[in-house]
């Protein structure tokens, strides 16, 4: 194992470093799981995020964590308005849970009306730490239980749920645009 001196540094920044190196780790867990995969959908959806460039985490006090991979150069959505995000959700041992790009087109949400998770409004619109995404950006998340679905199961079909309780997030996201 690679280690650095932290010797000085204050708790807050070992956190952050710990962080980025568990988010770096999960990279390299979720490229050995879907280059063992036969499933050409999951093929779709690991390659559609896994070129992006890795970034540091920066951890606000929420407790969400997110980098910018690509500051967009485009316009703020304004809050209350529809915009259109490609994404690839997994979970932190890399398991992957959704993605925009399996079905070929991004999702459209309305950003301000609280009617996503959290962790997303968040790291999508900015707010206690976090600078707004501009169009055209791509921004990595790793949102934690309290800012996504807390303690109760989510995504249950039939009495299966995809997403079980107090589960972190992680979501590589890419804001397409202002939907038309």
């Amino acid at each position: 194992p690679h280690s650095t001196s932290s010797h000085g540094a204050a708790p807050e920044d070992q956190r952050q470093s710990a962080l980025r190196r568990a988010l770096r780790l999960r990279v390299v867990l979720v490229a050995v799981h879907f280059l063992d995969s036969s499933s050409g959908a999951t093929r779709i959806e690991y390659y559609a995020t896994v070129g992006d460039k890795m970034c540091d985490l920066s951890l606000v006090k929420s407790g969400l964590a997110y980098c910018d991979v690509e500051v967009g150069t485009g316009v703020q959505p304004p809050r209350g308005e529809l915009i259109n995000v490609h994404y690839t959700a997994r979970f932190p041992d890399g398991t992957l849970f959704d993605s925009s790009y399996k079905r070929g087109r991004p999702l459209t949400m309305r950003i301000g009306a609280g009617k996503i998770l959290r962790g997303l409004e968040q790291g999508i619109s900015g707010g206690g730490g976090v600078p707004p995404m501009l169009v055209g950006g791509k921004r990595k998340l790793m949102i934690p239980a309290s800012l996504a679905y807390g303690p109760e199961p989510a995504g249950c079909f039939s009495g299966d749920c995809n997403i079980p309780g107090n589960s972190t997030l992680l979501y590589d996201l890419f804001l397409v645009g202002i939907y038309k």
